[in-house]
């Protein structure tokens, strides 16, 4: 099994492409897992507020 250079670093390069995006598509999961992670407390908040607001008749 004979393999030219030409295919061997077009693999190479495919491999690395794809380790890049993978790195790439980890950080932006990162900073949406950071994102995400207050927002039930801040839903939770922001019901509350809607509630006391219909309360007190300012809604």
């Amino acid at each position: 099994m004979d393999i030219e250079t030409d295919t061997l670093l077009k693999v190479i390069l495919v491999l690395v492409v794809v380790w890049l995006a993978l790195e790439v598509l980890e950080a932006f999961v990162d900073v949406l897992q950071f994102i995400l992670v207050p927002l039930p407390k801040l839903l939770g908040v922001a019901i509350i507020i809607l509630i006391v607001l219909y309360l007190l008749d300012r809604l």
